[in-house]
């Protein structure tokens, strides 16, 4: 048996041993992990935002799994419903409130602690946007960075989000100082939860699968964390959900729209914008990929060409440059994944790594050729190893980008365990 073919029955006998446990005892493990997750955090992490939210969410976290795993010892005649009230707590316990404390506490002490770097370069690009001004500043010119913002590290001077980014910092720009609704993190989940309530309204999937994506999405760590410190990916996650949700519904303009929103604020939308012009159908099966080529083109065009053209240099520093490592700016995503260890050991070791993964795209084509024409779960699966390998490869990247393939694994996984795959169609 091949290395492959072993992890393989390793995964399924792990999956069938999860089953046994049913579900709301699995619950209560899920929400053990969660609190000690979050003690690793509150006792661990050196980001104040994220100790601060392990140490507010991990008594929550603690309490679910104690009473999940007590409304295991008895039958329930509607277990779905004790596990929808016990998730709804958790969300209250370890999303809402950990979220209004940091935000108060932030607004307080006019500190920037108590949020992600992120929150801060969304907030600042917000109020560039509400006197318009591009939100693109810093830069480097002939070996000197350029309007470095004074107090913060060097590499919070750039932004290097799409423009339309700045719109979840627009209402820091229009309340008071002292408002925690001024609060990017804020706008962010409110947008992250309609996404994921209306994904799941439109894909009308069973409770148990529903509550699932709802759990990974907002309630265990792989949600809840984020939306509470401030990872602008939550909201994009949200609408990528919601153009997985319209793409199987057949609704492919309303697809192209979110997708294109989702483009034209962050880079790690793109592969599913472009994945939507092999699936994006209408209900008489039709292939519309030029429709949703020309939305995305558009919005992105739209949002993006006149604050590049506002400060050409500045733009490309920020959004090109920067995020690539090119711009002579030290930046904290370097997480300890091959490609940035590989980089350490030797520079040659982490291209070489990368040429491979690119090489690999090859593989995915004829992938995709033989399997046509493919699915939204099949499309989803194709992304998600992808994902994993391009986050794997990369020389600088976030730990916390791996929730970008995991996510779109569960998604492929709850649409084919739910039935509710694209019927396949005449070549």
């Amino acid at each position: 048996m091949s290395r492959w073919s072993a992890w393989v029955a390793a995964c399924h006998r792990f999956e069938s041993q999860w089953r046994t446990l049913g579900d709301l005892r699995g619950d209560g493990v899920l929400y053990g992990l969660s609190g000690l997750f979050a003690i690793g955090m509150w006792l661990g992490s050196a980001t104040v935002a994220e100790s601060h939210w392990g140490s507010l969410s991990a008594w929550g976290y603690g309490a679910a799994a104690l009473v999940a795993g007590a409304c295991s010892l008895r039958s329930w005649r509607s277990p779905n419903v004790v596990r929808t009230v016990l998730a709804g707590l958790v969300l209250v316990l370890c999303v809402l409130m950990p979220l209004a404390v940091e935000a108060h506490w932030r607004q307080e002490s006019q500190g920037t602690n108590f949020a992600q770097p992120e929150v801060m370069v969304i907030e600042r690009a917000g109020l560039a946007l509400v006197h318009g001004n591009t939100p693109y500043q810093a830069s480097w010119n002939h070996g000197h960075l350029e309007h470095e913002l004074v107090g913060v590290p060097t590499y919070e001077s750039f932004d290097p989000y799409l423009p339309l980014m700045g719109a979840f910092g627009l209402p820091a720009g229009e309340l008071s100082d002292h408002n925690p609704l001024g609060d990017a993190r804020v706008i962010m989940t409110a947008l992250t939860m309609a996404c994921v309530a209306l994904a799941l309204w439109l894909l009308r999937l069973r409770h148990r699968a529903a509550l699932r994506v709802v759990q990974f999405m907002v309630v265990l760590p792989t949600g809840a964390m984020f939306l509470v410190t401030g990872g602008d990916d939550m909201p994009i996650l949200g609408l990528m959900l919601l153009t997985v949700a319209l793409l199987q519904r057949r609704r492919p303009t309303t697809a192209g729209v979110v997708i294109a929103i989702a483009a034209a604020m962050k880079f790690t939308a793109w592969p599913l914008a472009f994945g939507a012009l092999l699936v994006a159908r209408t209900v008489k099966g039709t292939l519309v990929w030029r429709r949703i080529a020309l939305i995305v083109m558009g919005l992105v065009l739209a949002t993006t060409v006149p604050y590049a053209l506002m400060n050409t240099h500045a733009f490309i520093d920020n959004v090109l440059l920067f995020p690539a490592g090119l711009a002579h700016v030290p930046s904290p995503a370097a997480s300890d994944f091959p490609g940035h260890l590989l980089t350490v050991l030797w520079a040659p070791l982490g291209k070489a790594l990368q040429v491979l993964v690119l090489a690999s795209g090859y593989f995915f084509i004829r992938y995709l050729r033989g399997h046509w024409p493919i699915d939204v779960a099949r499309l989803l699966s194709v992304l998600a190893v992808a994902s994993a390998l391009v986050i794997g490869a990369a020389t600088a990247t976030r730990f916390g980008y791996v929730i970008y393939p995991l996510n779109l694994w569960l998604w492929s996984r709850t649409l084919r365990e739910a039935g509710e795959t694209t019927p396949v169609l005449a070549k």
